[in-house]
């Protein structure tokens, strides 16, 4: 159901090297995090139809898994795991859990409902080093994979870089298997972003060279076009971006890929630069319609 099928625009002037720059599923960096807050069965299926193999985490956001229809959250995780993308609640819905203390309950219902991945944070309440790290033993022994998530909510409580990555490198050692930097849905006044929404640069490079190389395990949330295309020109197609409005995803594939105006711009101005593009230079023959060209001549020289 998930297998590749045969692009549209195959071998047509040279898209497929601007298409391949990016990297194929499964992969472990280049990740496209959507998030869905409330997407009926139907819009799910239309939106894996055209999209699914450039999508890989479906993010459940906050608590919206726990107000739907049970049956409809199972069928709607059954869709997505037949598509091969991996399924987790929102981090809100564990730290209601957590206050409760039925953090294992939890686990355990994640897994039977069908999920395949819990999101851990505190971005509401606060946890401990220890408690952290147990929780995401706990997920781990449920076999889920764990994924957490740094950073508050509250923009008057906003971590430092160093606090930051410090948080995510520890939760890379406890075990999750990626570190979603927070920036909730808006993307304003949280995180890597000011209060316009615009990146943080020199916030945003503190946190890379700390993190060195295991910034890959890092997945940005991204939910406006522009912090995703200032993301990809900063750490190239293959960087993990979350928070991408489920119906957005084949559109944020076009920008990974150069097919938008904000990162086309950026490999133009690279080709221009090598010398591997001349605005002015004539384009080679085409071969395919030199042969069909050739053979309308023999047709019409035989009529």
């Amino acid at each position: 159901m998930h297998a590749r099928s045969e692009r549209p625009w195959l071998g047509v002037l040279g898209l497929d090297a601007v298409i391949d720059r990016r990297l194929r599923r499964p992969r472990q960096r280049g990740i496209t995090m959507v998030i869905d807050t409330g997407l009926g069965q139907i819009a799910t299926a239309d939106i894996l139809e055209i999209a699914a193999p450039h999508v890989d985490h479906w993010k459940f956001a906050f608590g919206t898994s726990a107000l739907m229809p049970a049956h409809v959250l199972r069928h709607k995780l059954e869709l997505l795991a037949a598509y091969g993308l991996l399924t987790y609640p929102g981090g809100t819905l564990l730290e209601a859990a957590i206050v409760q203390q039925h953090c294992r309950v939890y686990m355990r219902q994640a897994r039977e409902l069908g999920f395949q991945a819990v999101e851990i944070s505190d971005g509401t309440i606060d946890l401990p080093a220890d408690r952290r790290r147990r929780v995401i033993d706990c997920a781990r022994d449920a076999g889920l994979v764990a994924i957490t998530e740094v950073g508050k909510k509250d923009p008057s409580r906003q971590p430092g870089a160093a606090e930051l990555a410090e948080q995510a490198l520890q939760d890379l050692e406890c075990g999750a298997a990626w570190v979603i930097v927070e920036a909730r849905e808006s993307g304003h006044g949280i995180g890597i972003y000011d209060n316009a929404g615009a990146l943080k640069d020199g916030f945003l490079e503190e946190i890379a060279s700390l993190m060195g190389k295991s910034t890959d395990r890092l997945i940005w949330e991204a939910p406006q076009k522009d912090q995703q295309a200032a993301l990809v020109r900063r750490f190239g197609a293959n960087v993990s971006l979350g928070n991408v409005a489920a119906r957005e995803a084949l559109a944020l594939e076009a920008l990974r890929s150069g097919l938008h105006y904000e990162t086309l711009s950026q490999i133009v101005e690279c080709e221009r630069a090598a010398g591997q593009w001349d605005p002015a230079m004539s384009e080679a023959p085409d071969e395919r319609a030199v042969t069909e060209q050739l053979a309308l001549h023999e047709v019409s020289s035989h009529g």
